[in-house]
């Protein structure tokens, strides 16, 4: 299956020059989005996982029907001020300033093998973040896998000590 036909291209948003890829159609369609799924499923099985972490939004919508296909338990990490309990928490630079990522300090037991996922690569920031709390709370990186990986923004290039899964390559 081709899911590039289920990705739609959408110019100048969110400002000029950006071209934004839109996973919502792919999403919608129950055939496509489950194909996706499955071929990051298969990965998380070739890696042997214990856990799937994903940062918000999108890392949920990617990462929950991939950790309920492998019957295993989903860690969020999100931003500051959203997580109910006792949290650890990363600041990392965005392009436009810096946020905070949280995930609970008891979400990841010491050793357990941890796949990140998320809808999209693009510079690296956000799971260069998201690796530092797992990585905090004892839990080993088993991999990461995308849906699309943005290649011309080289965020692969922070993540080089990780094993990656990109599903669609732009």
């Amino acid at each position: 299956m081709d899911l590039k036909e289920f990705v739609a291209i959408v110019p100048d948003w969110p400002k000029e020059g950006i071209k934004f890829k839109d996973i919502t159609p792919l999403m919608a369609d129950g055939e496509a989005y489950k194909y996706a799924t499955d071929q990051i499923v298969t990965y998380a099985r070739e890696r042997e996982v214990d856990l799937i972490v994903g940062p918000e939004a999108r890392g949920f919508i990617i990462g929950c029907p991939v950790a309920y296909s492998l019957g295993v338990g989903f860690a969020p990490v999100r931003k500051e001020g959203k997580l109910p309990r006792e949290t650890i928490k990363v600041d990392y630079g965005l392009e436009y300033g810096k946020d905070v990522l949280t995930i609970h300090k008891d979400a990841i037991k010491p050793g357990q093998r941890v796949l990140i996922v998320d809808d999209l690569l693009a510079t690296g920031g956000t799971i260069e973040a998201t690796i530092k709390l797992v990585e905090e709370l004892g839990g080993v990186v088993a991999g990461i896998a995308f849906l699309i990986e943005l290649t011309y923004l080289e965020g692969r290039s922070k993540l080089e000590k990780y094993d990656i899964k990109a599903i669609l390559n732009y």
